[in-house]
This record gives C-alpha cells, sequence and structure tokens, in this order.
C-alpha cells in the first residue's frame, strides 16, 4: 500500500482531516479501505515467526493492530503533532489504559479533583484495589500539586476544560511540577478538541480523547485514543492494550476516519454558535451564572485564552430554582435534546448532578460546583438563531411559571 498523498511542505490541519495517515491499497480507492479481518495471512512459517518477533514490519492480530485502525492513528497521531497513537474501544478505555500502564502496586497518582465520574472512579476507586494510591487537588491550585507529590508520585491525571463546570487549568505549570517530580503528565483533552487545545505543546506526556465525542460528531459510534511521545506508547502502554483488549473495531475506525474530515469546520462552526449562546444566557434573568471559557467573566480566562484558540463547543449554566427548575427547563426545550453525551452535531443538554457525576455524595458535586441547577449545553450544528429561540422560550416559560416544576 502507499502513502495517499507526498511533499515536503508542512500540511496545514484541515488538508490533515483529509488526507492525513491514508493509504491506498493498489485497486486505488479514493476512500479508506474498511480492512473487516481478525487475522492475517503469511507466507510461511518462517515469515510468521518473524511477524510477531517484530523483526518483519506488518499486522498479526487485529487486537495488536489492523491496517483502518492504523490510518485513524497515523490521522491524529499527524494532527496532535504527536509522534504515536493508538486507538481503543471507548473513551474510557484510553483513560484506563493511558494511567494503569505507567503504574505498579506502590506507586502514586495525583489528579484533579474536577474529572468526569468515570474517571473519577478510576483514580479513587480503581486503582488503589491494586495497591495505587491516589490523591485528589483542586486543579487550579498549584501549591495543591505540588503538596500532593510523593516519591513514588508516577503520574499526573487531568481534563482540562473540566467536565461540566469548564475549569481550564494551566497545563504548562503543571507538566512542569510533575516532570520536577519525575512523572508523567496525562491530559484528557476531550472538550477543548485538538482543533483548539495542543497538551503536548504545553509540556503533557499523553494525551487522551473519547473519539465518541467530536471526533465522531454524528452519535454514530464509541472510540478512544492515546497519542505521545513513540517511547511512551510504544512501551508499557502498547503492551498493556495488546494484552487487555480494548481493542477498537476496524468497522469504528473507519467511520472516524471520515468523521475527522469534518471536524475543523464542524469545531469552528459549534465554537462560533457556543459563544453567542453564552453570550445569551448571560442575560437572561432565569440564569444564575454562565460558565463559557471564551468569556472575560470565566475564572480562568487569562489561561484560557493563552492555551487555546477557541472557546469550544460547550456552556454550563446555572438556573435559578434548582434540580425542580433545571427539569422543567429541560421538558420545555423543543429542539435542543436532552442527552448526556456531546460534541455532537445535535445540540444536547444534560443535568449534571442527575448523570455524568450522579455516584458522588452531594457534599463532592458541591466542591466541584455541580449544583442542583446546573445544566451542560454541548452545541450543535443547528442555526444559533433557532437554538436562541429554543433557549429563550424555554426559559421564558420558567418566568411565567407556565411549566408546573417536579
Amino acid at each position: 500500500m502507499t502513502d495517499s498523498f507526498g511533499g515536503s511542505k508542512p500540511l496545514r490541519p484541515a488538508t490533515l482531516l483529509v488526507h492525513g495517515g491514508g493509504v491506498r491499497t493498489p485497486f486505488g480507492e479514493t476512500s479508506e479501505a474498511l480492512f473487516l479481518t481478525q487475522g492475517y495471512v503469511f507466507a510461511s512459517m518462517e515469515a510468521c515467526a518473524a511477524r510477531f518477533a517484530g523483526e518483519e514490519p506488518g499486522f498479526v492480530y487485529s487486537r495488536y493492530g489492523n491496517p483502518t485502525v492504523a490510518m485513524f492513528e497515523g490521522r491524529m497521531a499527524l494532527l496532535e503533532g504527536a509522534e504515536a497513537a493508538r486507538a481503543t474501544a471507548t473513551g474510557m478505555a484510553a483513560v484506563t489504559a493511558s494511567v494503569m500502564s505507567q503504574v505498579r502496586a506502590g506507586d502514586h497518582v495525583v489528579a484533579a479533583r474536577a474529572l468526569f465520574g468515570a474517571c473519577r472512579y478510576i483514580v479513587e476507586d480503581h486503582l488503589p484495589r491494586y495497591g495505587v494510591a491516589s490523591t485528589l487537588v483542586d486543579g487550579d491550585d498549584l501549591d495543591q500539586w505540588r503538596a500532593a507529590v510523593r516519591l513514588e508520585t508516577k503520574v499526573f491525571f487531568l481534563e482540562s476544560p473540566t467536565n461540566p463546570c469548564l475549569d481550564v487549568y494551566d497545563i504548562a505549570a503543571i507538566a512542569k511540577i510533575a516532570h520536577d517530580a519525575g512523572a508523567i503528565l496525562v491530559v484528557d483533552n476531550v472538550f477543548a478538541t485538538p482543533m483548539l487545545q495542543k497538551p503536548l505543546t504545553l509540556g503533557a506526556d499523553l494525551v487522551v480523547y473519547s473519539a465518541t465525542k467530536h471526533i465522531d460528531g454524528g452519535g454514530r459510534c464509541l472510540g478512544g485514543v492515546i497519542l505521545g511521545a513513540k517511547a511512551l506508547v510504544e512501551g508499557d502502554l502498547q503492551q498493556f492494550l495488546r494484552q487487555t483488549g480494548p481493542a477498537l473495531s476496524p468497522f469504528n475506525a473507519w467511520v472516524l476516519l471520515k468523521a475527522l474530515e469534518t471536524l475543523a469546520i464542524r469545531v469552528e462552526r459549534q465554537t462560533k454558535s457556543a459563544a453567542r449562546i453564552a453570550d445569551f444566557l448571560s442575560e437572561q434573568p432565569a440564569v444564575a451564572f454562565v460558565r463559557y471559557p471564551g468569556r472575560a467573566d470565566h475564572p480562568h480566562a487569562d489561561i484560557a485564552r493563552r492555551q487555546m484558540s477557541g472557546g469550544g463547543t460547550l456552556v454550563a449554566f446555572e438556573i435559578v430554582g434548582g434540580k425542580p427548575a433545571a427539569f422543567a427547563f429541560g421538558r420545555a426545550l423543543k429542539l435542543i435534546k436532552i442527552s448526556s453525551n456531546l460534541g455532537d452535531a445535535k445540540s444536547l443538554i444534560t443535568h449534571p448532578a442527575t448523570t455524568t457525576h450522579h455516584r458522588l455524595p452531594p457534599e463532592a458535586r458541591a466542591a466541584l460546583g455541580v449544583s442542583e441547577g446546573l445544566v451542560r449545553l454541548s452545541v450543535g450544528l443547528e442555526d444559533e438563531e433557532d437554538l436562541i429561540d429554543d433557549l429563550k422560550a424555554a426559559l421564558d416559560a420558567l418566568q411565567r411559571q407556565d411549566i408546573a416544576a417536579e
């Protein structure tokens, strides 16, 4: 197979999203080929042995690697500016593998307190079962990161912007603390997308994505990806993935490859709409506050301007009246759909306290700012005026008390 493009001049992100990592078979297909195969045929026992020993290039088994999956990994690596990438079946498989592969019993992990519920489960509940201690810190407090370090600290983990309150952390400063301690920094970059933030350039060692979100962008399939230096990705991480088996389906890899072709224009459009919607919501009497990284009133606005090229596609805001009002508001929406997913072409809204963060006790949710009235809006590709009309109608109904709260 041969590369689908050539030339010595570096290609820009939008072009890489269409052509990056692509290979063609002798048939010369325009679209990337879909290789739905479990195994591979070898010319001889000797060739098979050489392939398994790593002495001869090529695929040996689709749990280890697959041509379609490899194209997705290659395209993501080019986009992220990473030396290597490995795809996984889900975003949580990417998070789990990126952390678990780097630690052993007796090691220690430091993580930001504000995490997606499942990520926090991995750090708080899962790792200690295998003798790996963990410490949670306020992600915006650099002194807490420093104070949490132990001799056995091996991994720092954070997401920025955070789910669901959209806090933005100083990745470069936290990376320096990690490296000074001899640890690596893993960053979940799913909310920013690879279009708006480049954690590797800020000092992160591994970057993880739930490809289920913006990368797919159409609510079709699950996937994840881990990116970083070749030594890290092809070392313990690759061994962990091969032996535990969270392999990405070749079909899902093909869907994600096609979706990447439109990622740049989707994120640009969604970010523009999200900024406009955040401004609209900030003026509504039924909204207690709005959190959007692109606004000057965001508590980490300076950091966001420094390390992000846009405010992102998500807006968090609190409905006055707590959970009853938030639920009533959700019922009144006609165009925006209720779903815990995000990054979709369709605008989606969720109530984090009863969905993504429901397993946390009330006091832990309160410490994170996940109030009973907080909702998280993932802005889609609809016309922004239609979205604003939908939000306005639901908020006006709340103000008129035309909706009976639960």
